[in-house]
């Protein structure tokens, strides 16, 4: 049995190395070019079919790297991509590190479970029993991660690193006994902690659901449930309380695109915030990092938010719906972005509600063509169909789900706030582990 004595080694010595610190006075440092050898692939020619039909060899690739044991990749290769490419199978075990994609991609990495090839933009360090484990390392360069700026191209906008630069990474190693037990004690305890992680974000994604489910039967059927029902002649909506209307969205309310903007370089101009489809979230505004840029005095009135304003996507994730209702100086919208100003007699509650069950059920995706990106132009939208009951029920509705989904939503807060804690402490040991901050021995 392996244990966690949370306890410091006897004696430690200084690095030498500045990130580094102190490490335990019997571990070494040495370059990972002196324990093993590295290994990168390639890319087959992309149109060729015979390449990648009938696929019989994995082929990873950085989005395929999980940061956890990987046990398959989206993609497989086939025979003959595998002679003509000069491909190599990478074995089991090796570790795989991404080097291309910027600061928030290099040093993404993964176990590898299965043998597989893997393209250019990944680096294999393969397994060497006889000079490291390779367990210990992969939770190395997790600890490593956000070191990677050291050996990173800072010439680019979005700076890689090269086999070279993962060469010359030093690893501070733990005699192999040691290095053994370090894994075995981190496999155990992390398993542990991604449980709970699984556990809670299961918990989290039923509450979602709920508040899915509240929101749809709300806003479809009502609060008076003994009320007279007629076919809506809508299939997505079903039946509908005799008394309500459907409409169009048109009819409901003033649809507004935003416009392309040109980042006009004077110091002349005024800039203004603005908002882009990638700052709009679920029923709210989760974004307050508001970009600025230059907006002409006659299109001020045009593209101006204001208090109630529904937001919806226009590409990409189409249909992501939220209200505005920041008490900021100006907001603006770019040509990302659609805006509803509901007419009077209409609650933009009721309606943001109504707009969010659309987008959950995935409607507004099934009424956009796409060749790449999803657009939901204006003209589609407009044709929108929407349920309209009178505004005293509409008012009532939006009360009732802005209190029972505040209460979900809190609720889902927390949930994600143990998730967090339990991340961090995930982080916490592997780092304070690795490094030999803590002492894991045998009992």
């Amino acid at each position: 049995m392996i244990k966690a004595e949370f306890e410091r080694y006897a004696v430690y010595k200084d690095s030498g190395i500045e990130w580094l610190g102190e490490m335990p006075e019997h571990w070494i440092l040495d370059r990972l070019k002196n324990l093993t050898k590295t290994q990168s692939g390639t890319t087959p020619q992309s149109g060729l079919n015979e390449y990648y039909d009938n696929g019989v060899f994995y082929w990873v690739r950085t989005t395929d790297l999980n940061n956890g044991h990987l046990y398959e990749s989206e993609h497989k290769i086939s025979n003959i991509a595998f002679e003509n490419c000069n491909l190599k199978i990478i074995p089991v075990n090796s570790v795989l590190l991404a080097m291309y994609g910027g600061m928030g991609t290099i040093g993404k990495n993964a176990l590898l479970k299965v043998e597989s090839t893997i393209n250019q933009s990944v680096c294999a360090v393969l397994p060497n029993k006889k000079r490291f484990n390779s367990v210990y390392f992969w939770y190395y360069v997790q600890y490593f991660r956000p070191h990677w700026e050291i050996f990173a191209d800072s010439a680019r906008k979005d700076p890689n690193i090269n086999q070279e630069a993962i060469k010359r990474l030093w690893l501070i190693l733990p005699p192999p006994l040691e290095q053994q037990t370090i894994a075995n004690y981190l496999d155990i305890k992390t398993a542990q902690i991604d449980r709970k992680i699984e556990l809670l974000t299961q918990k989290a994604t039923l509450y979602g659901k709920l508040k899915q489910s509240l929101i749809n039967e709300t806003v479809t059927r009502g609060l008076d449930k003994t009320v007279p029902m007629k076919n809506s002649g809508v299939e997505w909506i079903g039946k509908i309380p005799a008394h309500w209307e459907i409409k169009r969205i048109k009819e409901i309310g003033l649809i507004v695109l935003g416009k392309m903007l040109n980042n006009v370089n004077s110091e002349k101009n005024f800039y203004r915030s603005y908002l882009k489809s990638k700052n709009i979230g679920w029923l709210k505004v989760y974004d307050s990092n508001i970009e600025k840029m230059y907006f002409s005095a006659e299109e001020l009135k045009t593209y101006r938010l204001k208090k109630g304003d529904i937001l919806l996507s226009e590409g990409g994730e189409v249909g992501k719906t939220c209200s505005w209702n920041e008490e900021i100086e100006e907001c603006y919208i770019q040509n990302s972005v659609h805006k509803i100003t509901v007419y009077k007699n209409n609650s933009s509650r009721y309606f943001l509600y109504q707009s969010f069950l659309l987008g959950s059920i995935k409607y507004y995706d099934s009424i956009v063509t796409s060749v790449s990106i999803k657009h939901l132009t204006k003209e589609k939208l407009s044709r929108v169909i929407l349920i309209r009951p009178p505004l005293s029920e509409q008012q009532a509705i939006a009360k009732y789900l802005d209190e029972k989904t505040a209460h979900i939503d809190r609720i889902i807060e927390t949930i994600n706030a143990q998730i967090e804690k339990l991340k961090e402490l995930r982080k916490t040991l592997i780092n304070d582990v690795v490094t030999g901050k803590i002492k894991v021995t045998h009992c």
